[in-house]
């Protein structure tokens, strides 16, 4: 069955029609073509996922279930593609009404995010726990932490590479406090479970970590039942005001210090870190999200800087950029830490509230001088995610290369790009040509073989 089937194309909501398209086929290919040379110094994994219903249709993009696409690199060469469905209970098991599924825990679809911790490569989404896959894409099992973790988790927890912590929150809870603080060991333990008040529910999809601290974005995203109509319960709503949470990383409820800035919108920080009594923060900014309803991409994020001032009890709001840049990454080995670089990539579509729009370029950021420096993927060439991959374990910060699954709508192909970091602007030394149109996903990592080992 081909989506194509279920109705014509122009009847079709944005999420399911041209890339976004779910595929519904589960394939595995090893006669891979290669431009270029692919660096032998890239031995492992790389993997993303993102919203593909296997019935072929969705209410929202955000309810699609989870599907990976991975490529396998080693020895100077592109091993494998593969593509699976999480399998979930959503598959098994589907209901007719997603959120009729948001009380049982299991009925996550990984759909939004998949990261290594702890040798296990988890998928994320924030509603519900993650699911546990192996290396080759196969469903492991859900991971609640031995039954200790008894909320959802977020999309985007962080390894602390300091301490090898996992930092993660949940704001899903439909009663006070609203926002739960989760920290898990090296080991994968559940070591704290807090609960953080908040004064409404808010879509809090990503936070801020740095050595010492937290800070959560208490952003006014609202729940809003009245939204459900259109998709999802949230609706932007200014009057709610904006503010960032400031905690200590071991710290409870009583250690928030709250510091107001002007109301908006953030999906997705950069990076933060620590400067003397200052935290630093770098996010893809927006005026509001979810402004007319829970599908309207009218806005798209811009680079700023925050800094927050702990002796003085202020936030300096600051614009580096004016180029439209989201999905914004740093080199993992520097989450939380000074990172001089990040990438982001181009949106593009402002004033389109009808789909986002994935640009056709990468920006690298000097985030010390807010200098950037531009990835051309050419023209009707879409992008995805820019995930850092080291050369080494103790590689320099710049020294690696920028992976990402790109989308040429003139020929509806998919490809995986290699671009060497510090030769940003050049053409990529190696583009594998995947054997299938791979649609616009979410985010997703490079994984070498040293994280599983």
């Amino acid at each position: 069955m081909t989506i194509e089937s279920l109705a014509p194309t122009d009847a079709l909501p944005w999420h399911l029609r041209d890339n976004w398209a779910p595929v519904l086929d589960e394939r595995t290919d090893t006669e891979l073509r290669v431009d270029g040379v692919i660096p032998p110094e890239l031995v492992g994994t790389y993997v993303r996922t993102g919203p593909n219903p296997a019935s072929g249709t969705s209410g929202h993009w955000f309810f699609g279930d989870g599907m990976l696409h991975g490529v396998r690199l080693a020895n100077g060469r592109a091993e494998w593609y593969r593509n699976r469905f999480i399998q979930t209970p959503n598959i098994s098991d589907p209901l007719d009404d997603p959120m009729a599924g948001m009380g049982d825990l299991t009925r996550g679809t990984g759909n939004t995010h998949v990261m290594a911790h702890n040798k296990q490569l988890l998928c994320l989404e924030e509603g519900h726990w993650p699911w546990r896959v192996d290396t080759e894409l196969n469903t492991l099992g859900v991971q609640d932490y031995g039954g200790e973790l008894t909320c959802s988790m977020t999309a985007h927890p962080k390894v602390c590479p300091v301490t090898g912590e996992l930092i993660a929150f949940s704001y899903l809870s439909p009663e006070p406090p609203f926002l739960h603080y989760i920290r898990i060991s090296p080991d994968g333990q559940l070591v704290q479970l807090e609960g953080i008040e908040l004064p409404n529910m808010v879509m809090m999809h990503d936070f801020n970590v740095t050595q010492n601290h937290i800070v959560f974005m208490d952003l006014p995203v609202c729940f809003d039942l009245g939204a459900l109509e259109t998709g999802l319960p949230f609706k932007f709503d200014r009057d709610a005001g904006a503010r960032l949470g400031v905690m200590p990383r071991n710290g409870a409820n009583a250690d928030v210090r709250w510091f107001e800035i002007d109301p908006c919108y953030v999906f997705h920080p950069v990076n933060a870190h620590e400067s003397g009594n200052s935290i630093v923060l770098h996010v893809s900014r927006q005026k509001e999200a979810f402004g007319s309803s829970n599908d309207d991409y009218a806005e798209v994020g811009r680079l700023w800087k925050w800094t927050i001032d702990l002796d003085a009890g202020t936030v300096t709001e600051e614009q580096v950029d004016d180029r439209p840049g989201d999905f914004g990454r740093v080199d993992d080995r520097l989450v939380g830490l000074d990172a001089r670089y990040g990438y982001l990539m181009a949106m593009a579509g402002e004033g389109n509230s009808e789909e986002p729009v994935y640009g056709s370029a990468f920006w690298k950021y000097d985030l010390a001088s807010g200098a950037c420096v531009e990835h051309r993927l050419g023209d009707g060439v879409r992008g995805a995610e820019p995930v850092f991959a080291p050369a080494s374990t103790d590689a320099g910060e710049d020294e690696g290369w920028i992976i990402s699954i790109v989308h040429d709508t003139n020929s509806d192909q998919s490809r995986l790009v290699i671009i060497d970091a510090q030769d940003f602007a050049s053409e990529p030394v190696a583009t594998v040509h995947l054997p299938r149109r791979v649609p616009y996903g979410a985010h997703g990592s490079w994984v070498p073989d040293t994280a599983m080992a």
